[in-house]
């Protein structure tokens, strides 16, 4: 992306969220794009917590959360754990008392199941793969909603990839993971419509970032994406948490159900 592009991104403010109080599942580390959303989210005036996986993870979420203004409140969770899952929302109202919004940035599958054939796909690692990445987004979502509730509605935002449509090299069960994630997006969203809760999915572009890197041939998905998109370049992680951004605020008022592509247009071009 140009300097000219990147500088008018990060110079973009707004108190549009100001006194909304939001949920982020998945940072890593700050290339992460969990991270990037958080990052778009707080500029424009939102209080945000975290949830991270094993005390790996903490301290580097922990740094993180402390550039942010005011305190961001800090959460272990398996979401595999349905006990641990309701300890977290829990601890959010103790903090916050409602909640405005959701950030869903979790997957995973193992490795053995990122290449070769999708037919030799262990069924241990196909139902982890869809545990992790598709029906935790049904249980974080089902324990956000009495929250939501509170607040008067709430906002879902799920991240999720063109593998979920398309063939993609190496990403295997996580296509059809993600693919039932997406459906969950539009299921979600059917069912809590009417106590003004939206469920919107994020498909983004690949960004370097560490899970990414974990794909076999990461590096030439990188290249042939920034060939054939119409912009002629990679998506950046400024963008991605920019639309992420509009998806979770009032702007977006009106959107639910509906997967954004944000890939630089590379979903639109034929072969």
């Amino acid at each position: 992306m140009s300097e000219k592009i990147m500088t008018e991104n990060s110079a973009v403010t707004s108190n549009i969220l100001k006194g909304k109080k939001g949920l982020v599942f998945g940072v890593a580390n700050k290339r992460s794009i969990a991270w990037g959303i958080s990052k778009a989210v707080s500029q424009h005036g939102a209080q945000l917590a975290f949830a991270y996986q094993g005390e790996r993870l903490r301290e580097g979420v922990e740094e993180l959360a402390k550039t942010l203004p005011g305190h961001s409140p800090l959460y272990s969770c398996d979401v595999t754990k349905e006990d641990e899952v309701k300890a977290v929302y829990e601890k959010v109202e103790a903090d916050f008392g409602s909640l405005d919004f959701l950030v869903h940035c979790i997957a995973f599958a193992k490795k053995e199941d990122l290449g070769g054939r999708v037919v030799d796909t262990s069924r241990d690692g196909f139902l982890l793969a869809h545990d992790i990445s598709s029906y935790s987004l049904v249980t974080l979502v089902r324990g956000a909603e009495p929250l939501f509730e509170k607040a008067g509605g709430g906002s879902v935002v799920a991240l999720t990839y063109l593998g979920s449509e398309k063939v993609v090299p190496n990403y295997n069960v996580m296509g059809m993971a993600k693919a039932s994630l997406e459906a969950g997006v539009r299921y979600l969203a059917s069912d809590l419509g009417k106590k003004n809760i939206r469920v919107n999915g994020l498909s983004a572009g690949p960004v370097n970032t560490l899970a990414a890197r974990g794909i076999a041939g990461f590096t030439t998905m990188l290249e042939n994406h920034r060939n054939r998109a119409p912009l002629g370049r990679n998506v950046e992680l400024e963008e991605v948490g920019n639309a992420a951004f509009f998806l979770l605020s009032p702007l977006s008022s009106g959107i639910t159900g509906e997967i954004l592509y944000v890939d630089c247009g590379y979903r639109i071009m034929g072969a």
